[in-house]
């Protein structure tokens, strides 16, 4: 089944964020060679998609799991968590319609 994993990002996290990226997009990277990732990415705080010293605000993820349970261990493994990039977590189940 399909997960969303939406996280919130905590304030003046970018720093965080830039150290640690590597090891979040190594894990996004397994998920998709194995054919499991559908979209990531993360969301400006502003609208452009280079939004430089602003930030982000989070990120989402949708992806494949075996469980809820799965889908919310792997969410938190998330480097950003270890690294204090993100504030909130959530993961819930997902039907794609289109």
């Amino acid at each position: 089944m399909l997960y969303v994993i939406y996280a919130e990002d905590n304030a003046d996290s970018l720093e965080k964020r830039s150290a640690v990226r590597p090891a979040h997009v190594a894990r996004l990277q397994l998920l998709r060679d194995e054919g499991r990732l559908i979209l990531a990415g993360p969301m400006p705080a502003v609208d452009s998609n280079e939004p430089g010293v602003a930030g982000f605000t989070g990120s989402t993820v949708v992806a494949e799991f075996a469980s809820l349970e799965e889908a919310q261990a792997w969410a938190k493994d998330d480097p950003y968590i270890a690294a204090g990039v993100y504030k909130q977590v959530q993961v819930k189940p997902f039907k794609r319609t289109f």
